[in-house]
């Protein structure tokens, strides 16, 4: 078939091919989020609401927007999009440092820029989407044995490190984490000698004292003292008493109080705790359905696409578990299983930035489903 003849077939197949197992699941968890932030936002936050809700209510548009824009490109389109993205993002993460604006005072980092009409803008968020994109093309030059595995993994490097280096100086640990795990998850599919893992696990083993002593905040350091030692320190210990008494407080179909407990950034970070609160037993288990459905699916995708579209497959996979190891920390963390971090939970945590680059990874994996789905036609 024609390059022109496949891209008619795609417009004019595009909504009955609609991967809608990995959309329609999504934006139920959109919908949810929205619903349970304007029940927050609503209460406490003064003259900001409503002006902040509709902020939320137009990313979350702008961001289904350009997800079905990126869902109808082409392969080699969406390929340099990927690296569009990537050089984009490192150019604010340098200017990031140097713009002279920061918010560390109040989040522990230097993460955001300003901007006009849009406020505040996390370019850590875009790189994780231009590093899984780029890096996923270099693995793929590697399975097809274009690049051997020195030469491939030299260039990974050069594309993986300079960004998480950037992200490092902010310092935001916690986005830093998302990263390494999506690079990892994307090496393991790709295929590497258990030689190697035991030898990438002893390095973490010996970095993780380094890090406590030459990077780690002693805010950071608190959260994880606080997460091995529930109760050593009150003052440290409140952020998640507070966050299992909302979710207590919710029952079986959430709280008919007036009075909601107050748990600090409940409108981002806790904000499964708002959730459990509003809508109790029965809208928590939708979610955790909903996400993990949605999880299930993008790796189902990615193993078919292993074959015959590596760098789809390899994409797909990072993405995936970046998004999963979202879910899993903010989750874990806002129950007490995790350390406490500053990730916010996927389409639900108020924030522009996440919302938008998150519709963004969304967009490319439903233009990696589609596609596959056309071609098998």
């Amino acid at each position: 078939m024609s390059h022109s003849g496949f891209e008619q077939l795609k417009s004019d197949t595009f909504f009955r091919k609609m991967d809608y197992w990995m959309l329609v699941p999504i934006l139920s968890v959109t919908l949810i989020g929205l619903f349970v932030l304007n029940r927050v936002l609503s209460s406490g936050f003064g003259d900001l609401y409503p002006m902040n809700i509709y902020k939320q209510i137009g990313a979350a548009l702008v961001g289904l927007i350009i997800a079905v824009i990126i869902s109808l490109l082409e392969a080699p389109t969406l390929r340099l999009v990927g690296w569009a993205i990537y050089a984009v993002s490192l150019l604010l993460l340098v200017y990031v440092l140097v713009d002279g604006f920061s918010l560390e005072d109040k989040w522990g980092a230097d993460s955001w820029m300003l901007l006009p009409v849009v406020g505040t803008f996390q370019p850590s968020e875009l790189a994780k989407v231009g590093i899984a994109m780029v890096c996923a093309q270099l693995f793929e030059a590697m399975t097809n044995n274009k690049l051997n595995w020195w030469q491939g993994g030299l260039l990974i490097l050069a594309v993986f490190l300079p960004p998480v280096a950037l992200i490092m100086m902010q310092p935001d640990f916690g986005t830093t984490m998302v990263i390494l795990f999506m690079f990892v998850c994307m090496v393991f599919v790709w295929g590497i000698k258990w030689r190697y893992v035991l030898l990438g696990i002893s390095g973490a083993v010996i970095a993780i004292p380094l890090a406590w002593f030459f990077y780690l905040g002693d805010f950071q350091k608190n959260r994880i003292i606080t997460f091995l030692f529930p109760g050593h320190d009150p003052d440290a210990s409140f952020n998640l008493i507070q966050a299992q008494m909302a979710i207590a407080s919710g029952g079986l179909f959430g709280s008919r109080s007036e009075n909601s407990v107050h748990v600090p950034v409940k409108e981002s970070d806790f904000i499964y705790t708002a959730v459990s609160e509003h809508m109790g037993f029965v809208g928590t288990t939708a979610l955790l359905i909903l996400a993990f459905f949605f999880l299930a699916r993008s790796l189902y995708v990615a193993s078919r696409l292993r074959e015959e579209n590596p760098a789809a497959a390899f994409t797909m996979v990072g993405l995936t578990s970046a998004l999963a190891i979202h879910y899993i920390e903010n989750l874990g963390m806002t129950v007490g299983l995790l350390p406490i971090t500053g990730i916010p939970l996927p389409f639900v945590s108020l924030g522009g930035t996440a919302m938008v680059v998150n519709f963004i990874s969304l967009g490319v994996m439903l233009n990696l489903s589609v596609e596959r789905n056309i071609i098998q036609k």
